[in-house]
């Protein structure tokens, strides 16, 4: 079997693909690769379902140096870091949406764990997002069709959505993000459509052009990254243009993040791993 070095490109860099970068000790094995985010040292925090061991942190070379959540998390869906270097985990099945410090404290918990809805929150969340004023933004999109807005103390705000294809419903919002602008854009899987909101919930517009897509990204260029599962990863400007895509993974990355070098990491669906995608230009 050669030994050739795959390379991508996204707009006006390119990448060499590393397949099975992040390494676990002898013995042990990864649970599902769900989604990861980057802390401020630029060790990637992993989260897996299935295992005891909820989230995992490797170093910059791949090494496995930590773990964290394990008797709090159930089933953590999506990991998202905050610009106060704190993590927001959608703990899926748990139906709640818990808040952890960089090391794994738990400092705060959303919902009633344990405790589903129809229609308010929660009922197998997906994902979270950290506003700048401490604003949360959770897309409830397994059992509910609906996004939610918490107030930095907690307190619920507002919820918007429902089952449908329409402006503003949702048929499985899986991904939700907050861009410099200011607006809540999420992604609805299976309506094959990022949709875009203000901080009120009001619809603003949508990006079609994906299948199912999973996870949004948003650099410190405010380019916008959207995993699907063709599989494919597109690079979008906050107007919405294309101006990348490539087939960075094997089987889909169901979770996307990068680092402040402009590498990218990938939790691929099974078979596991974590691709690198390692900046070249």
């Amino acid at each position: 079997m050669s030994d050739e070095r795959y390379t991508v490109i996204l707009g006006d860099r390119r990448y060499a693909v590393h397949r099975n970068w992040a390494r676990l000790p002898a013995g042990q094995e990864f649970g599902f690769l769900s989604d990861l985010s980057v802390d401020g040292d630029g060790h990637v925090h992993v989260a897996q379902r299935g295992t005891d061991r909820p989230v995992l942190v490797f170093d910059r070379e791949g090494r496995n140096i930590g773990a964290w959540g394990e008797g709090v998390l159930a089933e953590p869906h999506y990991i998202t870091r905050g610009a106060d270097g704190t993590f927001l985990v959608a703990d899926r099945d748990a139906h709640q949406v818990l808040r952890f410090d960089g090391a794994g404290t738990l400092l705060q918990a959303l919902g009633r764990r344990h405790w589903p809805s129809l229609g308010a929150p929660f009922n197998h969340p997906t994902a979270a997002a950290l506003a700048s004023d401490g604003e949360i933004y959770v897309a409830d999109g397994y059992g509910n069709s609906h996004v939610h807005r918490f107030g930095a103390d907690g307190r619920l705000l507002q919820s918007w959505g429902g089952p449908g294809t329409g402006p503003g419903a949702f048929t499985t919002p899986h991904a939700v993000v907050i861009d410099r602008r200011g607006r809540v854009l999420v992604g609805d899987r299976e309506n094959n459509r990022v949709q875009l909101f203000d901080r009120d919930g009001r619809f603003l517009t949508e990006w079609g052009d994906f299948y199912h897509p999973m996870q949004i990204w948003i650099d410190d260029r405010d380019l916008v990254f959207v995993t699907d599962q063709i599989p494919r990863i597109s690079l979008m400007t906050l107007d919405g243009e294309l101006v990348g895509r490539c087939r960075g993974a094997i089987n889909g990355a169901h979770g996307l993040a990068g680092d402040a070098e402009g590498n990218l990491y990938l939790a691929e669906l099974p078979p596991q791993e974590i691709t690198k995608l390692e900046r070249l230009s």
